[in-house]
């Protein structure tokens, strides 16, 4: 399963650039590699990084090839197409999809037999089309899918009801995209539903909320030009609980096999992850509004999928 102390983060771009300085605040790892097409681009980021390392602690990091990262544990894809102004994720499906099976066909071929974590958007495609090029198991290939979402969830819920979003237990499931669904119904507050957590009449207004979370990343892209904190600490997120077998319940992005009625498409619900990637894949009991909203997200992807294969 590769060296438990390398990490190889393709593309060094925003979100991998941040991603590796995430990673080695949190000394995860020993080694992290950074590849990019532009090598000039991974070089730098590689030593600026290495400069932050001098005051942190000790890891090799340096720009390198697909040699390097074939025998690292996890292979981090945040290489693809980045969207514009009021683009939607799925908009650029298509030339994310080029550089995404690119990337996995150098991968593989180098001989990588990790855990791939796709972050490339839009994620759960992505996820699926490294899926297909890589030729591995479903387990193995695991997309950053609605952390980020869910976590967003958490901390909106937390301003609503002044409380800390660790006190709050919320999901985001479905496609990491318009079609997300904010499962309202499985929000506990300290065990508590929220018409219990609340006194009658002061349930936030939650078809809003749904709309600020769903929203975010398009607000910051406006105002920034891009996201890079919140993705980059999910991506973290997800390789703390790989290294560690944790054996912790995360929504991400993964290959649907009958759940809910959906099948062969990649997009969130909660999983138990370990050493070995995907565990096993829960199906919470969601209400029928959800059920349904949850089917029509896996629709859009079918039909995004469908154009895809179509244009390959």
């Amino acid at each position: 399963m590769g060296d438990p102390g390398r990490i190889a983060i393709i593309g060094a771009g925003h979100v991998g650039a941040t991603a590796a300085y995430s990673l080695m605040l949190r000394a995860l790892f020993r080694e992290i590699v950074l590849i990019d097409r532009d090598f000039d681009l991974a070089a730098a980021e590689a030593a600026d990084l290495a400069d932050a390392n001098a005051l942190a602690r000790p890891a090799h990091i340096w720009a390198g090839s697909y040699g390097d990262a074939a025998t690292a544990q996890i292979a981090v894809i945040t290489a693809g197409a980045a969207t514009h102004g009021l683009e939607t994720r799925l908009s650029v499906t298509a030339q994310s999809a080029a550089i995404v099976s690119q990337c996995l066909g150098e991968l593989v071929d180098a001989g990588f037999t990790g855990i791939i974590l796709v972050a490339a958007n839009p994620v759960d495609l992505m996820t699926l089309v490294a899926l297909r090029r890589s030729g591995f198991a479903a387990a193995r290939v695991i997309g950053t899918g609605t952390l980020l979402d869910s976590s967003r969830l958490r901390q909106s819920l937390a301003e609503a009801f002044h409380v800390a979003p660790g006190s709050i237990d919320g999901l985001v499931l479905g496609e990491h995209g318009d079609s997300e669904v904010a499962v309202f119904s499985a929000v506990r507050i300290a065990g508590l539903k929220m018409d219990q957590f609340c006194e009658i009449g002061q349930v936030p207004d939650l078809a809003a909320l749904a709309t600020e979370v769903r929203t975010a990343g398009p607000r910051i892209v406006d105002g920034k030009g891009y996201t890079s904190f919140g993705v980059a600490t999910a991506i973290v997120r997800i390789c703390e609980v790989i290294l560690r077998n944790e054996r912790a319940v995360l929504p991400v992005s993964t290959l649907l096999t009958g759940q809910y009625g959906i099948t062969d498409i990649c997009l969130s619900l909660p999983c138990i992850l370990g050493a070995g990637g995907v565990e096993k894949i829960l199906s919470p009991d969601l209400s029928e509004t959800e059920i349904t909203a949850l089917r029509a997200s896996a629709a859009v992807l079918q039909k995004a999928l469908a154009t895809l294969d179509e244009t390959a």
